[in-house]
């Protein structure tokens, strides 16, 4: 099989082909970090005016990098949510104009589920497996059992660790995505002892997150200091310190999950962690580390499939076309679409899907 990914649900236009034999024969990705930096975030109807400029150029760059044509697929499958929706209806709306004109089948693919997934195309990872979940609008453990199949343990009460990243990337001084800046400053630090921060929930029962009181403490730091203004060594120790309590508040959650997962899954010994965050490598070595301690295998994508792409969309069509999961066209798209519906939200929880 192979198959055309579309990945449109917030500041990336992204479109893939991948074979079932995992193979990506094309993964084509625009970012959008211009447009949305002076507004310090993602403003979705900026979004989706791009993905609407840019999406049928870079299908067709796609195909001629595969060197097919629409002729030589097998299905077309679309990121149906979650996420911003104007950006979802964009990419949905095209998937179902060439599946129909093409006579193909139709796969609206969660979101999260492309992530969860992205561990089986890169290293083929047997279910079940415990997934930390990791991104600027996400931050959830779930037990992955298969396709379509996830029970959630834990999720944040209150932020993102990708937006709790971003917003200490501003507190700092450092810009917009906060992520990439926050890592590469805490790379020159001296001292990441130097301004002791909290860890949220470390120690709790439980798998839940929680960042908004560390965000809080960090802002605290900042404005301690001096008026004159962050030097250059103090914002490096800053974010090395942000980031190690992030680090140590992942481990400690991720302990706990892997307690839990191993009680209800005792053939599952694998971590995977996935998702925008998990591309930082001072994170992905603290979960290796946790994952080697506990005799669990240890699986992160390749740095590129970690940020919103099509490849992980068009892999997740094709485990759901398998399976014989094909959508009709009456699908609407889905700004909310959690991969647990039977989940509970966490005490204090926002409205995150």
């Amino acid at each position: 099989m192979i198959v055309l990914g579309i990945e449109t649900s917030c500041d990336e236009t992204a479109a893939a082909v991948v074979t079932d034999s995992r193979e990506i024969l094309a993964n084509v990705v625009l970012s959008q970090v211009a447009e949305h930096r002076p507004y310090g975030g993602v403003v979705p109807e900026i979004a989706a005016r791009a993905h609407l400029e840019h999406l049928d150029r870079l299908i067709a760059q796609a195909l001629a990098e595969a060197g097919l044509t629409f002729g030589g697929l097998d299905g077309i499958a679309a990121t149906g949510g979650p996420g911003l929706i104007g950006g979802v209806i964009v990419g949905v709306m095209m998937a179902k104009a060439i599946a129909y004109a093409r006579g193909l089948p139709f796969l609206a693919v969660n979101h999260l589920e492309g992530h969860a997934l992205t561990a089986r195309l890169t290293d083929d990872a047997a279910f079940p497996y415990l997934l930390l979940l990791v991104s600027g609008g996400h931050c959830q453990l779930l037990a992955v059992e298969g396709v379509g199949r996830y029970r959630r343990l834990g999720t944040t009460i209150d932020d993102a660790v990708g937006e709790a990243f971003d917003k200490a990337a501003k507190l700092l001084g450092l810009g917009y995505p906060g992520g990439p800046l926050v890592e590469r400053a805490a790379l020159a630090a001296s001292d990441p002892g130097r301004f002791p921060l909290p860890r949220p929930m470390l120690g709790r029962p439980g798998c839940d997150f929680s960042f908004s009181g560390l965000k809080t403490a960090l802002r605290q730091r900042v404005a301690a200091l001096p008026e004159a203004g962050l030097a250059a060594g103090e914002v490096a120790d800053l974010a090395a310190a942000f980031q190690e309590a992030v680090a140590d508040v992942l481990a400690d959650r991720c302990r706990h999950a892997i307690a839990a997962f191993r009680a209800a899954h005792p053939k599952g010994t694998t971590l995977v962690v996935a998702g925008g965050v998990a591309a930082n490598r001072a994170l992905r070595a603290r979960l290796a580390a946790l994952a080697a301690a506990e005799g669990f295998a240890f699986v992160a994508p390749p740095l590129a499939l970690c940020g919103d792409n099509a490849a992980m969309i068009a892999w997740a069509g094709i485990e759901r076309l398998g399976l014989g999961l094909i959508d009709d066209f009456s699908f609407a798209p889905r700004p909310r679409w959690p991969l647990d519906p039977t989940a509970r939200a966490a005490p204090g929880a926002g409205v995150k899907a």
